[in-house]
């Protein structure tokens, strides 16, 4: 099996053959079996079959964007269906970019944060009470609900919001490590959501419990953005570009510090980085990507209320990253993905499958171990097998391997280079 797939890894010719074969039997398996939620998973996991592949990444991004921009939708286009799958697809783009931005947070910069989706709801209700009556409670100026052509620009605006709570939660916390930055964290995570539960009064700015209705939808062109197939296209922009920013991060002179600083914040601080402005760009960084999928998030639903934004939330986004393999981004958008379509489709439809047996009188199920009711026991289960065969994650990190030999030859190089130059400099002297 071994010399089998080292003769595939070797070969790129087989390698197109089989990805090719594959994107297009998964396709015409949805595109004719519309129902099936087996065929739209297996369609989605074309992408996990490429990664791993030996093409250069330009031919990767190239078919996966082929994938995800025409051939998904149009597979899912021709049924009743179509709409349920790409809720799920939508879902699951915006749950990856709120674990990437975690992942920067606790994968690479080693600062574990339980209070996340603080920032999550901070661009949910930075749209949300703009883009509904509520704002004219409090604004002295300005006609409110907001058009929905501002939503473009609120992506940005909830953004910047985000970053800046990010920056604010990072500033008292700075001297604060372990356990006990996880227990900050996750106090200012229930502060936020006990805020916006609880600001109704004296003046009513989010409406309190009862959440924000009828939310503008984005309008682009006099196009209303109302259907989940329409926002899909809008995560799936916004999600590419943090994907770029994130690898760009990772290996720029920011994410090593980062990574410095996971490892050991004295030895990092003793080769000259700030410890104050590392740990406080990874905050910022990382609310802003999940500032970003707030406004999406609001503008989706058309409704935001405080019960969204819970602790099992921000837990349920650490899982993620944790489970795909802290600090690897392709492991942490594995870990997003597999997750959020456990919870919305896979263990819904295996609930749905078991109660219509029981009904039918197939089976016969106690009331207490009601598929319903252990749809959570179910998901706990799945994590504590993954955690228990894959502790290290999915797609475990990996840092880039050099070749020794390459680098003393250009060591040799360079310093040929040098004395050269300086051999010139010498007889232009002289």
């Amino acid at each position: 099996m071994k010399n089998l797939l080292y003769a595939i890894q070797q070969n790129k010719r087989l390698q197109a053959i089989i990805v090719g074969l594959y994107i297009v039997v998964t396709f015409f398996s949805l595109y004719l079996a519309q129902k099936s939620v087996v065929a739209f998973l297996l369609l989605l996991s074309s992408l996990l079959l490429l990664y791993f592949t030996t093409f250069s990444n330009r031919v990767k991004w190239l078919i996966g964007g082929v994938v995800m921009v025409v051939l998904l939708p149009l597979a899912a286009s021709q049924g009743e269906a179509y709409q349920s799958y790409m809720e799920v697809a939508t879902l699951v783009g915006i749950y990856i970019a709120m674990a990437l931005g975690l992942n920067i947070v606790v994968g690479m910069a080693g600062l574990l944060d339980l209070g996340f989706v603080a920032f999550f709801a901070l661009g949910a209700y930075t749209y949300g009470i703009f883009a509904t009556g509520q704002a004219n409670n409090f604004m002295p100026f300005g006609h409110y609900p907001l058009s929905g052509e501002s939503f473009w620009v609120f992506i940005f605006i909830g953004c910047f919001v985000a970053a800046l709570f990010g920056i604010l939660l990072g500033v008292p916390v700075l001297r604060v490590k372990g356990d006990y930055l996880a227990i900050v964290t996750l106090g200012f995570g229930e502060i936020i959501r006990i805020i916006f539960n609880n600001l109704d009064k004296p003046v009513n700015i989010t409406n309190g419990a009862m959440g924000l209705a009828s939310v503008q939808p984005p309008r682009l062109f006099g196009i209303d953005f109302m259907y989940p197939n329409q926002f899909y296209y809008i995560v799936l922009v916004i999600l590419v570009t943090v994907i770029f920013a994130v690898r760009r991060l990772e290996f720029s002179k920011i994410g090593r510090a980062w990574k410095a600083v996971r490892e050991n914040e004295i030895a990092a601080q003793a080769m000259g980085i700030h410890l104050v402005k590392t740990k406080l760009m990874a905050f910022a960084v990382g609310a802003s990507f999940s500032g970003m999928m707030g406004v999406v998030f609001a503008a989706k639903q058309t409704f935001v209320d405080p019960t969204s934004f819970t602790l099992l939330e921000s837990i349920t986004i650490l899982v993620m990253v944790i489970l795909g393999g802290m600090g690897s981004v392709p492991g942490v958008i594995l870990g997003a993905a597999l997750v959020t379509i456990l919870n919305l489709q896979v263990l819904t439809e295996l609930t749905n499958w078991l109660n219509q047996l029981s009904l039918n009188g197939v089976i016969n199920v106690p009331d207490a171990l009601s598929p319903a009711k252990m749809q959570r026991f179910i998901f706990g289960v799945i994590l504590i097998l993954f955690a228990l065969y894959r502790p290290q994650g999915l797609l475990p990190a990996k840092n880039p391997v050099f070749d020794e030999k390459d680098l003393k030859d250009a060591d040799k190089l360079i310093n040929a280079g040098v004395q050269k130059e300086a051999t010139q400099h010498v007889h232009l002297d002289s």
